[in-house]
């Protein structure tokens, strides 16, 4: 039987895939073909979707984007028959997934899977190296699962980059024997141009789950909770659908694999507010209260959830794990440069022509991924700046767009690569405006606690607006430089911390937009009369 593959994907969703998947559906049943129609995770191609696969002897075949007004057509052209005469010719006809550039020049190692399985089917997980991880880390002790989770390089793939291994060899001698210990994933993927996480769970929810268990085992953990970003409902379903499955095939629960390590997991809905994508914030919403920052010390690996030692841990950090145990620490460290060890999953949004998931080792500059991957500006005029890291990332002009993507040469040049994502700008944006936007930001999404962020960030947009309408600009430059000094080194969170690099990398790198603009004769005499 003929396999045909559409994405479930919610950036598939949102382009019409369902629609596209039951046009093939019913098109077949109307011309009397059998097919097997697999809903599979997306490639990250989003330009593309929706992303239609034909399964064939030399490979699936990508037929894109596919909207349901050309199944009737893709059918006339037999495309169930990719190497077929007419197949060849439909101009919708992108050959072999595979061999398309944009894939063959990433190093997919977490993302290895996603796109290529169906992501609810264990048996699917099982046949693309799944388990293998668990397998091998149910034959090490703890201190070499944690040795070899270190000795692999990773750092924390949320934002903070702290090397994974010393949190969790933190968390393995906390607390006397058989203390209660937690493992928590921070899904609550908030930062604009991000959707890594959002695609790992979506479209290969088992890996976390193996990661998530490794990281149980390895500390002495038995609980585990995801707190997911309350507005991924298709997340919510496929994960829980997956942990059904996965408990019920002895991978979950107690026993694990027939060892004497329990592990259950479960899904909790995140606040919807940014700051709980914070981690101690985060650990007061998992505990019923309001999201606020806690002081530390203590550091959550000592006093974490519920007080007792936790890891926390990014969705992409756990999702990492288990190729580490799978293929070992060398093999992931030998991608990637400096102390910034194996692949990132980069998110290509904003004004970008093909706009999509790209993973690739560190070292990538930001010019071949604006380029290379994502083909210049949609608009097709100039790309002026870009923003990394969410919306606390620092605005780089085209001038540092060779940067490469590495944690101390970002820190080099004031900027962060958080999570991963990047947001192209044309040469049509106001970057006066963008300053705004992070102080407005900050004042909308801070919890409060402290004077720096709550206060700061709220006099910060009136100053901007000041310097926008042209009123004292020396003075009110000089006092929002005063002012985000005063947020960077008194905030007791990044959020109010980091608001200051946006906020100056515009002002530093994009200068002209700060000085008035000179009115119109038609503005002068509309104020004129108006006065």
């Amino acid at each position: 039987m003929i396999k045909v593959f559409v994405p479930r994907d919610s950036s598939a969703l949102s382009l019409g895939a369902d629609r596209t998947a039951k046009a093939i559906q019913q098109e077949a049943q109307k011309r009397g073909i059998e097919i097997q129609l697999i809903r599979n995770g997306s490639r990250g191609l989003f330009w593309l979707e929706p992303f239609v696969e034909v399964a064939t002897e030399n490979g699936r075949v990508a037929f894109a984007p596919v909207q349901p007004k050309d199944v009737a057509g893709l059918f006339d052209a037999y495309f169930l028959n990719p190497d077929s005469s007419m197949a060849k010719a439909h101009p919708l006809n992108l050959g072999l997934t595979e061999e398309l550039e944009w894939l063959k020049k990433q190093q997919r190692l977490t993302f290895a899977r996603i796109g290529i399985t169906d992501p609810v089917s264990l048996n699917d997980y099982l046949a693309h190296d799944g388990y293998k991880g668990l397998a091998n880390a149910l034959k090490l002790s703890p201190a070499e699962i944690v040795k070899t989770v270190t000795d692999s390089g990773l750092r924390g793939r949320g934002g903070a980059a702290f090397p994974t291994g010393i949190k969790w060899n933190t968390v393995l001698g906390a607390g006397e024997k058989g203390v209660q210990k937690y493992i928590v994933c921070n899904a609550d993927e908030g930062d604009s141009g991000t959707y890594s996480d959002r695609m790992v769970m979506e479209d290969d929810p088992f890996v976390l789950i193996e990661g998530m268990t490794i990281a149980g085992i390895a500390v002495g953990a038995n609980q585990g909770y995801i707190y997911l970003r309350s507005e991924y409902p298709h997340a919510l379903h496929i994960l829980n659908e997956a942990i059904a499955k996965a408990e019920a095939a002895g991978y979950l629960g107690d026993n694990i694999c027939g060892s004497n390590h329990t592990f259950k997991l479960e899904v909790r809905r995140a606040a919807g507010a940014y700051v709980c994508g914070e981690e101690t914030s985060l650990l007061e919403s998992l505990e019923g209260k309001r999201g606020l920052v806690r002081f530390k010390p203590p550091l959550p690996a000592i006093e974490g959830l519920f007080g007792k030692p936790t890891v926390v841990n990014n969705v992409i950090s756990l999702a990492t794990i288990p190729i580490i145990l799978d293929k070992g620490a060398q093999f992931y460290a030998d991608y990637g440069m400096g102390r910034s060890r194996g692949t990132l999953p980069i998110q290509l949004a904003g004004n970008i022509k093909h706009g999509g998931l790209v993973e690739l080792a560190f070292g990538a500059t930001l010019r071949e991924l604006l380029y290379d991957f994502g083909g210049g500006s949609y608009t097709g005029k100039p790309i002026r700046a870009v923003q990394v890291g969410g919306p606390l990332g620092a605005f780089l002009p085209e001038s540092q767009f060779d940067t490469p993507l590495d944690y101390e040469e970002f820190s080099k040049i004031w900027a962060v690569l958080g999570h991963g994502g990047i947001v192209a700008f044309d040469d049509t944006v106001d970057m006066a405006k963008m300053a705004r936007y992070a102080f407005e930001f900050c004042a909308i999404e801070s919890c409060g606690k402290c004077t720096p962020c709550r206060i700061g960030s709220t006099r910060g947009v009136e100053v901007i607006d000041k310097i926008i309408n042209g009123t004292d600009v020396e003075k009110n430059t000089k006092l929002v430089r005063d002012l985000s000094d005063t947020m960077l080194n008194g905030s007791l969170c990044a959020l109010g911390g980091m608001t200051p690099y946006p906020v100056l990398s515009a002002m530093n790198h994009f200068a002209e937009d700060f000085v008035p603009k000179p009115k119109s004769a038609l503005k002068k005499i509309i104020d004129i009369v108006s006065a």
